[in-house]
């Protein structure tokens, strides 16, 4: 079976081209684009220009359930550390079924967002009490269900965490649910990668963090992940917070992003997740090794994280994504557009991110962040291009903010002058029509277990 949809307008890896016709097959992998092609009778045309889905780089998709819950003052000054802390007690309480029922309806949202893909990095791995389930993989089985429920692409990324602070510190009573050996991620991750290929799927490893896993862990994982997929994706938390770099220095007399260019083999297998403290030796190193930048507007705004500098990380030729990590926002446009307005408060600037290529800010960012998803992702999902994943979003020519305007104007009033989701007609992944009239089908029956889910967490606190 071959599938085909025609659009006026669409935004290929080259650019926008006009009267495209567009192929997939059963698998759901494009196999024509063709630009100035007539429109075959009986064929499909888009209602609006045809724009690649978003991969979502960077997800913890429990955190859903806590979004909005900590926007109180509880400490004289409060940071992403007493974060935290409200995050571990809250963590603290899930069961497998609560955990599932909160992704199916994240990957719901993802889908009606523009997001077609996703990088989950899954650290809750245990009970309650930090014993393993019967079943040691039985909260991550739930994060696969969830996705294929939802119909959203997955990159499960199971999270290496073993210590509480740099130099192997023991962990505390808030993180006995994360807690891994180095065997036992290994063990977990040969499990998972049998089902996770039948599926479609994608499995890596996420160290956590370098205050997480210390050198040896680290160094004995990636070895392990090697033999067991020398082309698996490696995300980890970096130089977040001026305290991380701050007591990166103490413990070994470097920066972090420092230390791992110097400890690991950095490469485009790589995803350098907020990366939001570097100097510029860490910017020009991290660039050049060809990993990706994984940057989270939202999350980083909500956590008072900080910058990144993306024009310094630009001119290195670094590639870079979007995640929405805690999501606190689940829009993908509304990623882009924090984004760029960051670099503008930053720089004093407007249309930052436009580049030498392409002069349309949402467009430029489009085909970067697409890219550069893909890459983190390791799915082929770089866009509308043979041999890709069919997965696409179509605009709405009619909404208000995009009626009457040439496409790439359309994709601008989206991201900068719109609901950033409402102009949203349908979202395809993987060749199948997952929304369609900006709803997805599961919306009613995941967003009530979603609150269900919820409603048990909080009776709790």
């Amino acid at each position: 079976m071959t599938t085909t949809l025609f659009a006026k307008d669409a935004l290929l890896p080259t650019g926008w081209a006009r009267d495209v016709l567009l192929a997939w097959d059963d698998s759901g992998q494009l196999t024509r684009i063709q630009a100035d092609a007539p429109c075959p009778q009986g064929i499909a045309t888009a209602q609006g220009p045809v724009v690649p889905g978003l991969p979502n780089l960077h997800s913890h998709a429990f955190q859903r359930a806590f979004a909005g819950l900590t926007e109180y003052r509880g400490e004289a000054q409060d940071s992403f550390w007493s974060w935290r802390s409200l995050m571990y007690r809250f963590a603290a309480r899930l069961g497998p079924e609560q955990v599932e029922a909160i992704a199916t309806w994240l990957y719901v949202e993802m889908l009606e967002a523009g997001y077609t893909s996703v990088c989950e990095f899954h650290y809750v791995h245990h009970d309650t009490d930090g014993r393993p389930y019967a079943d040691d993989a039985e909260l991550a089985l739930g994060l696969l269900r969830a996705a294929r429920a939802a119909g959203i692409g997955l990159t499960l990324l199971p999270v290496l965490y073993q210590a509480s602070g740099f130099g192997g510190l023991p962990p505390s009573v808030g993180q006995r649910r994360f807690i891994r050996s180095t065997d036992s991620m290994l063990k977990l991750l040969q499990r998972l990668k049998p089902m996770c290929d039948a599926q479609g799927f994608r499995l890596g490893l996420a160290p956590h963090s370098l205050r997480a896993v210390p050198p040896e862990g680290l160094r004995e994982a990636l070895a392990g992940l090697d033999a067991i997929d020398p082309t698996a994706p490696i995300h980890i938390h970096i130089a977040e917070q001026t305290g991380e770099v701050d007591a990166c220095l103490a413990w070994s007399g470097q920066r972090p992003v420092e230390w791992l260019m110097d400890h690991a083999a950095v490469d485009r297998r790589w995803c350098l997740v907020h990366a939001t403290h570097m100097n510029e030796a860490e910017y020009r190193r991290a660039a050049a090794s060809g990993a990706v930048a994984g940057i989270c507007p939202s999350t980083e705004a909500n956590l008072g994280d900080g910058l990144f500098d993306m024009p310094r990380w630009l001119a290195a030729g670094g590639a870079w994504g979007v995640g929405s990590d805690s999501h606190a926002t689940v829009n993908a446009a509304e990623e882009l557009m924090l984004l760029e307005y960051g670099q503008r408060l930053q720089r004093r600037e407007r249309n930052v991110l436009a580049s030498a290529a392409e002069s349309q800010v949402a467009t430029a960012m489009t085909l970067q962040a697409v890219a550069g998803g893909a890459q983190a992702a390791g799915r082929a999902v770089g866009g509308l291009a043979v041999g890709q994943q069919a997965d696409f979003c179509v605009l709405n020519a009619r909404h208000v903010a995009l009626a009457g305007l040439p496409a790439p104007e359309m994709l601008s009033s989206h991201v900068f002058a719109s609901h950033r989701t409402s102009a949203i007609a349908s979202v395809w992944a993987g060749g199948i029509e997952r929304v369609a009239a900006g709803r997805h089908a599961l919306h009613d029956s995941a967003a009530a277990a979603f609150v269900a889910a919820r409603s048990q967490l909080l009776s709790h606190s």
